[in-house]
């Protein structure tokens, strides 16, 4: 670790903090003048720096701005008297991590500093990931052997059916076996057979003449054309109608195909790749699927585990998709204690890793503060029940998705006790309904603005403008409270 960096022209200061800094095992270089400071920093850096905010020769202000300049996520803590609370703001709003006040408590100090460390490291930690994102994540014994069958693969250009449970990842599993196959300089091609009418998903398949139908005013390629050269993905095919069945078993046999309307003959380079969450051999059985395009398609079989089978790697997902939550919404990253972890590694997940991804977006939005704790969980979680989503009508209740297939449905609580004890929740109710009967556009956005610049002020109000503490009280990061005042026009 670099060394602590300490600059005050106060010899005494300098002294108490070394001394103080050594005792806790933490190396420290000390300044006297923010000219030695930038002197140093052409060739090195510190960890944290320390700095007061008057000496002669040049201000810790300069100094902290220089710094934030050449070194963007290094934390400088401000030293200030108490009678310069305007220039400790100033700090903040130049992106000082904390203030230190004079005369200050040594042991504080060095808390504050070692907070500081923390947050440094942490900040290395996040630099030095990889800005990609991989694949797939997986540690449990399941998982590996899905990894080893993509490896086995990769030469292949094999037809591969994917079973498993809603959730599991069965897009994912074949996109990387594309990637890492023959083909992979080719398309990929994706289409969900049951989420496309009967009427319509011919056509989808292989494209139609200009006038096959009403309304085909063009001639359009299906996706066996679009997908020639690489891969097409059909997933849930087992709720593909039987018609389908056997025009596919045919493009699977020797490759033709006709698009509807069209009396040419097409043929198509295409690897195709099959999912399902049902279980084929039940439906052969109930005649609903052909007995010889399971055979067709039954080539290689790659089951995905449900989540419930592989534990061990909830933590490791819930790290990884709170990340990514906090990237996609351009917040700080929360953080989850153990016993929260361990709380979600005993649930059942039946939405899978899906579901897991939705409450991590969930917790996101939604959690109170940035560490996570147990009692910020879903009711589902705390052994409560699942929570109906009760009509406007019927009173409020906050949702979380079960096993959604789409983005994570979040619901805020309506305003219970609105008319007992809360009056500024009935006046937000009328006011948002003048602005809707009034034909206003974007009404959440501009309330919600309101509603945040609120809480803000009143928060900077009562901690006499210091960020940090304002941050805290309101249960948000030092990041996020700095970018919302940016966002919201607080600090012109």
């Amino acid at each position: 670790m670099k060394p602590i960096w300490v600059v005050d022209d106060d010899q005494s200061i300098r002294f108490v903090l070394e001394r103080a800094l050594a005792r806790e095992q933490f190396t420290v270089r000390t300044f006297s003048s923010p000219r030695e400071v930038l002197a140093a920093l052409a060739d090195d850096a510190p960890q944290v720096l320390v700095s007061d905010i008057r000496m002669p020769g040049g201000s810790g202000i300069d100094l902290l701005a220089e710094v934030k300049s050449r070194h963007p996520g290094l934390p400088v803590i401000i030293m200030t008297a108490y009678s310069d609370l305007d220039s400790a703001v100033s700090a903040f709003q130049g992106g000082a991590f904390e203030y230190l006040p004079k005369p200050f408590d040594v042991n504080a100090a060095v808390a504050l500093i070692r907070r500081a460390v923390d947050e440094s490291l942490r900040e290395e930690v996040a630099e030095a990931a990889p800005v990609q994102a991989p694949e797939m994540l997986g540690q449990a014994s399941a998982m590996q052997d899905v990894f080893r069958a993509i490896g086995r693969l990769s030469q292949s250009n094999v037809t591969v059916m994917i079973t498993g449970e809603s959730g599991t990842g069965k897009e994912l599993v074949a996109r990387a076996l594309h990637k890492h196959s023959p083909r992979a300089q080719g398309p990929f091609i994706a289409i969900n057979t049951a989420a496309i009418p009967k009427d319509l998903l011919e056509s989808e398949l292989f494209g139609h003449e200009r006038g096959a139908f009403t309304g085909a005013q063009t001639t359009r390629r299906g996706r066996f054309e679009q997908a020639d050269g690489g891969t097409l993905f059909l997933d849930e095919i087992g709720d593909m109608p039987l018609d389908l069945q056997t025009r596919l078993l045919r493009v699977l046999s020797d490759g033709q195909f006709y698009r509807v309307g069209g009396h040419s003959p097409l043929k198509s380079n295409v690897r195709v790749i099959a999912a399902t969450h049902q279980n084929l051999e039940d439906r052969v059985r109930q005649g609903v699927f052909r007995e010889d395009l399971f055979h067709r398609l039954n080539v290689i079989r790659l089951r995905l585990p449900a989540l419930r089978e592989r534990r061990d790697d909830i933590p490791m997902l819930t790290r990884f998709f709170l990340g990514k939550s906090a990237r996609e919404l351009g917040v700080e990253a929360k953080r989850i204690t153990d016993t929260a972890l361990e709380r979600l590694s005993a649930f059942e997940f039946p939405g899978n890793v899906r579901q897991l991804e939705n409450l991590c977006h969930w917790l996101t939005v939604m959690a109170p503060a940035q560490v996570i704790e147990p009692k910020d969980l879903p009711p589902e979680l705390l052994g409560g029940g699942p929570v109906p989503a009760s009509t406007p009508a019927e009173g409020a209740a906050s949702t979380w998705p079960m096993a959604a297939t789409a983005p994570a449905a979040i619901a805020a609580p309506a305003a219970p006790g609105a008319e007992a004890g809360a009056p500024w929740l009935a006046e937000l109710e009328r006011d948002a309904r003048r602005r809707l009967d009034a034909g206003e556009r974007e009404v959440w956005d501009a309330l919600t603005r309101q509603f945040e610049a609120c809480l803000i002020h009143a928060a900077l109000d009562v901690t006499r403008g210091r960020r940090i503490e304002a941050a805290q009280r309101l249960g948000i990061g030092r990041n996020t409270i700095t970018r919302k005042i940016q966002e919201l026009g607080m600090d012109e």
